[in-house]
């Protein structure tokens, strides 16, 4: 296990983002601790990592296994195991527990956590083409976002309906052989910062702006009509796999 080369956090004094590749549940199971100022990023995908399915479901829940259930493509339903057995290994390798024995709860839009006493640990996953991405803090709220740089879908008329004004014309002013790469930014730094909120989409899309990358590297965020929401927050744009974006928000 090392620090994945290449990673350029957008705020490196604080906190400390430390990013990995997981070739295997056998290292994602290997002890890790966490320091407090630190927030480690994990990558790992279906392909990439050799897992065995019988011994993950093993780990799942009933609820979890019956969600699996309801993806109607297998590849869906083995990524889906895939993506929760990796949280439950890894969230134990940092708990010193057993994986099958942590328990879930939900808030109200979805947004897991652990039930039981944690030691402040706070965790946010998210996956897309079979890549998945993991990241653990403490005490700070977290949302993550990782996304496969699409060419096939129609990037105007989705930014027209979910992008501020803001965030739209400067699409607008964006070489088309840039715009997907433009496009993919921006949305996972919003769904990240949403989900560090942990309210879901009852906070529209359109009602703030995450457009600049500041000098001390950090993502501006403009948020109305309370702008001083926006202190509240740091969001990261972070390396991903060739491919694709991804982007980490948290609470100051």
């Amino acid at each position: 296990m090392s620090d994945r080369a290449g990673l350029t956090p957008l705020r490196p004094a604080e906190p400390r983002i430390v990013t990995y590749e997981c070739s295997s549940d056998a290292m994602a199971a290997e002890p890790h601790a966490l320091g407090a100022d630190e927030v480690h990023i994990w990558y790992a995908g279906p392909l990439q990592t050799a897992f065995d399915e019988p011994a993950f479901r093993k780990l799942l829940s009933v609820d979890e296994l019956a969600r699996m259930m309801r993806f109607r493509f297998v590849d869906d339903r083995r990524n889906f195991l895939f993506g929760r057995g990796m949280l439950r290994i890894l969230l134990a390798s940092y708990l010193g527990a057993s994986p099958a024995e942590l328990l879930f709860a939900y808030s109200a839009y979805g947004k897991p956590g652990l039930a039981t006493s944690s030691g402040g640990f706070e965790f946010n996953l998210s996956h897309s083409n079979g890549t998945l991405l993991i990241a653990i803090s403490q005490r700070r709220n977290i949302g993550v976002d990782i996304e496969k740089i699409r060419h096939d879908i129609e990037i105007n008329e989705i930014a027209g309906r979910f992008f501020s004004p803001a965030e739209r014309q400067v699409l607008d002013q964006t070489f088309d052989h840039s715009l997907p790469d433009a496009f993919f930014r921006c949305w996972t730094r919003k769904e990240a910062w949403l989900k560090a909120r942990g309210d879901g989409l009852s906070f529209p899309l359109s009602a703030f702006d995450v457009l600049d990358v500041q000098a001390d590297g950090t993502v501006k965020l403009v948020t109305r009509p309370d702008p001083a929401e926006a202190l509240r927050w740091s969001i990261f744009s972070i390396a991903a796999p060739q491919g694709y974006a991804a982007a980490l928000a948290l609470s100051n």
